[in-house]
């Protein structure tokens, strides 16, 4: 079921709202947590009842070896407690690694040993990316001693919770479970409700609004790099563009909608989108996009894999890096090999595709690239913290560029593809601005307004706030931070200040305009992009 539905919309989350507060009025306090759970897994049942039972064994063999990893802490038995933890990492990657990847590798075995094995198309769960990073950051935890022996039925809504279940953002039993034991969570709250609806309505109207009308200047440019059409100089940049565009704010949205559904039921989830491409570097960028991705990567892989290094090198009587960039063999060790193989896996979580691990490697480069430049600048006693705008716009302009060409992999159903698009983009098959060369192909109905389209939604993503900068008064999301925003004028700061969401009648008919421009166009229901991963 999509959040961008009639049957999601009119039927599911209304009566589901109704139902809770109601259930919620009897002096029980399991009964909203169950309606929220057996409603959680009818909403994922909706799309492939049979993978309902999938999420079902998933849920109720981690919370079982969460138990065990919780005992074998109390007992002090080291040993054990590793060997569980492993059997319950290898049981969650085994998971995806069926679904997700089968046929990707058999494809490779094929096409590299000349073989014909065959394995029928495995169609991919929903959400499994989600809820098994989720599961194994708890069973991690639990042999740390981090959680408490929740119960299984809160165990089951933190794992289910239908507004994060499907595509994130990845929550933590720190964040979600305690939640769930508040005293107020069970009873009506007008501001949550009204908060959480129009933080819902802001991104319904992004994806259906704004995602969905960029993409019909993306997808007949990609669709034509398939069919090895030649595409012109600008055609290419358009694609490109308008994908970027489509992608920031189908996400968006997508976050909006998640934070907004659960506000609604008196939860915050945490932040997952934070204007990216106002980032002035990559490093910065991965730090807005996908910040619940980034946080899990950071801790359960990159940490462990610098501190693998750290130690290695340590016995081995080597250098570590203590000020600056270090040696060049200190910085590839114990910086751009874990951030490479980071973002290497990265990549691979997103897709099962060679396009998705170079736009993984990509990344993974900027990042050793940025992280060596932080550190050759920081040897040389520059303050990082203090800039000039000219500077900030250069590094703002670059790390654009570099998500841009970055997107074209995330986009393509191929390398090959991609390439033809960046050949493009290079200016390899021509560069010409007449009239007649500029789109010679006729891919795009209106050329015209969708670059103006393109210059419209780029002001919105670089210049405005976002619906957290809007909504900052009402404390949105777990982990927004309420600072004004960096590097603006004061008239800048002010102007924003004053023109922050607020209940009044002039917010209501800006909401209600946003709500039925969007219910106008829920005729072409199209899906979100990161419900394939």
């Amino acid at each position: 079921m999509l959040f961008n539905s009639y049957e999601f919309i009119l039927l599911f989350l209304p009566i589901t709202l109704f139902i809770f507060y109601k259930i919620s009025e009897i002096k029980n306090k399991e009964l909203p947590i169950i309606w929220l759970v057996v409603a959680s897994l009818f909403f994922y049942g909706w799309w492939n009842p049979p993978y309902l039972i999938l999420l079902l064994i998933s849920i109720g063999v981690n919370y079982a070896l969460g138990q065990f990893l919780i005992q074998a802490h109390l007992s002090e038995k080291e040993a054990q407690g590793k060997l569980l933890l492993a059997v319950g990492i290898l049981f969650n990657l085994g998971l995806i690694g069926y679904y997700k990847y089968s046929n990707f590798f058999i494809d490779n075995i094929n096409s590299i040993a000349g073989t014909s094995i065959f394995l029928s198309q495995i169609i991919l769960p929903l959400g499994i990316s989600f809820y098994t990073f989720q599961q194994i950051s708890y069973l991690i935890d639990s042999l740390e001693g981090e959680t408490k022996g929740y119960r299984f039925l809160d165990y089951c809504l933190f794992v289910s919770f239908f507004p994060q279940l499907i595509a994130g953002p990845i929550v933590t039993h720190q964040e979600m479970l305690p939640q769930f034991s508040k005293r107020n969570f069970f009873k009506f709250n007008g501001e949550h409700l009204v908060v959480g609806l129009t933080i819902f309505c802001m991104g319904l109207f992004k994806k259906v609004v704004l995602a969905d009308q960029i993409a019909l200047f993306s997808t007949p440019i990609f669709n034509a790099a398939g069919q090895d059409i030649p595409l012109t100089f600008v055609e290419a940049w358009v694609g490109a563009l308008a994908y970027t565009l489509q992608i920031y704010f189908d996400f968006s949205g997508y976050s909006d909608m998640a934070i907004g559904a659960a506000r609604m039921f008196g939860v915050k989830l945490p932040l997952n989108f934070n204007s990216p491409y106002k980032a002035y570097s990559i490093i910065d960028f991965w730090g807005r996009w996908h910040m619940t991705l980034t946080r899990f990567l950071t801790r359960y892989l990159y940490n462990p894999i610098t501190l693998f290094m750290s130690r290695r090198r340590i016995k081995q009587g080597k250098n570590l890096i203590k000020r600056g960039i270090g040696s060049p063999a200190a910085f590839l060790e114990l910086v751009a090999l874990p951030t490479i193989v980071t973002m290497f896996l990265a990549g691979l979580w997103h897709g099962a595709g060679w396009q998705y691990i170079v736009f993984g490697l990509l990344h993974g480069f900027y990042l050793s690239i940025n992280h060596g430049w932080r550190m050759l600048r920081k040897s040389m006693g520059h303050n990082l913290k203090q800039s000039n705008w000219w500077g900030r716009s250069i590094g703002q302009s670059i790390t654009f560029i570099a998500v841009v060409i970055a997107m074209v992999f995330f986009r393509a159903p191929n390398v090959g593809d991609a390439m033809v698009v960046l050949n493009s983009m290079a200016g390899l098959n021509g560069v010409s601005f007449s009239d007649g060369a500029m789109f010679s192909n006729g891919l795009l109905a209106d050329p015209a307004n969708g670059i103006l389209l393109i210059a419209g939604l780029l002001t919105i993503a670089l210049c405005f706030p976002n619906t957290h900068q809007w909504m900052a008064k009402y404390a949105p999301a777990l982990g927004f931070s309420h600072d004004k925003p960096k590097h603006q004028p004061k008239w800048v700061n002010l102007l924003w200040r004053n023109l922050q969401w607020t209940p009044t009648q002039p917010w209501a008919a800006v909401t209600a305009a946003a709500a039925v421009a969007s219910f106008l166009g829920l005729a072409q229901v199209s899906e979100f992009i990161y419900f394939q991963f």
